[in-house]
């Protein structure tokens, strides 16, 4: 009785960490697939039960009954349909998993009518090795089968005269438009912080007096993640980042971020600007903010007041929430505080309240004019503003699965 194979458009999904079973909770919310095949790669626990109940349970998020109904009382109905088959139903839709494969290639998606995968297992992320790669390589679901595969982080591709054409970074809301289904077999769908940044910095470049940037950095206050040791631990041989090592559960850990370079994949234009970037993981479960510090070539008006104030920046993000980005940009004028936003449904969360400029005036000498042979003119000071604006962003489930998500469900869409 393998009733999932007689579903109409099912889903695949590789890996079962974190983003992989919080994928398979966005799509058993979001009811837009009919079934889903998930790859777990491995026996776990005793019993079809303990993987069940790994798969209905959160620490961070709570059980599935609460996570799908609240505390309104609704039970999700969790039933084991084929022990043998490993099919179990969760809330009328059929689920099932695959416990014997770890390379992509060896997975036949094709014999379970899966055309689009969710590969989230974080290890196959260099599109340019090929498909039968001993080690597995993410073309290896086109072999088994698949006919698009979507990365949940950034490609690390090392190959230095790859086409990165054919293999495009996407974001829900950002790009995803772009997506051509008889080019683009192997996407990626960025990271956490970056779909939060690219969220929070559309607006302003969309702006005629904020798309003027000279320079911008980012630092990401972000929660814990599975990269890091509960416990200090004895870094690996060849090892450059020792504070991963250390206790995640004592320590502030300074690291490094590649948003802002996967940002230009997305959004090409800020390449014509310096952007940095810093993650600073804290020991929290979920929910991370963004510290964007960016500089303006600012204007003044006849009274001499800067266009670009607090005011300013607020009413653009403010349009932004209400209108293109509505539901994927969220204002906020309250005080936050990492668990008032677990679980909200958007790729960033501006805290308005938080918003802070401040314009001053880059002088250039007349000798210096000179040297660039402008003549007969005095000193020039030029008005610049700096702004600081935070933005908030569930890193697990509420901003990127959902955003994930969201791609998944478009690219889908693309092939009926």
């Amino acid at each position: 009785m393998n009733i999932i194979l007689q579903q109409k458009k099912l889903l695949g999904i590789n890996g079962a960490g974190r983003i992989g079973k919080l994928t398979l909770w966005h799509h058993l919310l979001s009811r837009k697939f009919d079934g889903i095949v998930l790859n777990v790669g491995r026996e776990v626990g005793k019993s079809m039960e303990d993987l069940v109940q790994s798969l209905t349970t959160d620490s961070t998020y709570g059980n599935l009954s609460l996570f799908l109904y609240g505390r309104a009382g609704k039970r999700c109905k969790v039933e084991i349909v084929d022990s043998e088959k490993h099919i179990v139903e969760i809330d009328g839709i059929p689920v099932k998993l695959l416990m014997t494969e770890r390379n992509p290639h060896n997975i036949n998606w094709k014999e379970e009518g899966v055309r689009v995968v969710v590969d989230c297992t974080g290890k196959f992320l260099d599109p340019s090795l090929a498909d039968n790669d001993g080690k597995g390589s993410i073309l290896g679901h086109l072999a088994g089968g698949a006919e698009h595969v979507i990365a949940s982080a950034p490609f690390k591709i090392k190959a230095t005269d790859f086409d990165i054409e054919n293999t495009p970074t996407l974001i829900y809301g950002i790009n995803h438009t772009c997506f051509d289904p008889a080019r683009h077999k192997v996407i990626s769908a960025a990271s956490c912080t970056t779909t939060g940044l690219a969220h929070m910095i559309k607006p302003l470049l969309e702006d005629p007096e904020t798309n003027h940037v000279l320079t911008a950095s980012l630092s990401t206050v972000h929660a814990a993640t599975n990269t890091q040791s509960v416990l200090d631990t004895v870094p690996a041989a060849g090892a450059t980042d020792l504070r991963k090592n250390r206790s995640v559960l004592n320590n502030i850990i300074l690291s490094s971020t590649g948003a802002a370079k996967t940002l230009e994949k997305v959004i090409p234009e800020i390449s014509h600007f310096g952007f940095m970037a810093d993650s600073i993981r804290i020991p929290t479960p979920s929910v991370s903010l963004i510290a964007l510090n960016i500089t303006f070539s600012s204007r003044m008006n006849e009274q001499g007041v800067p266009y670009i104030s607090g005011d300013y920046l607020r009413d653009i993000y403010r349009r932004a929430s209400e209108g293109e980005q509505k539901g994927l940009l969220h204002f906020s004028m309250k005080q936050n505080v990492p668990m008032d936003l677990l679980g909200m449904p958007a790729a960033i969360t501006i805290e308005g309240k938080e918003i802070h400029t401040r314009t001053g005036f880059l002088k250039i000498p007349a000798e210096i004019l000179e040297s660039l042979h402008i003549n007969n003119i005095q000193d020039i000071n030029i008005p610049v503003t700096h702004a600081k604006i935070f933005g908030w962003y569930d890193n697990e489930f509420g901003s990127y699965v959902t955003c994930l998500g969201k791609l998944t469900e478009y690219i889908s869409n693309s092939l009926d």
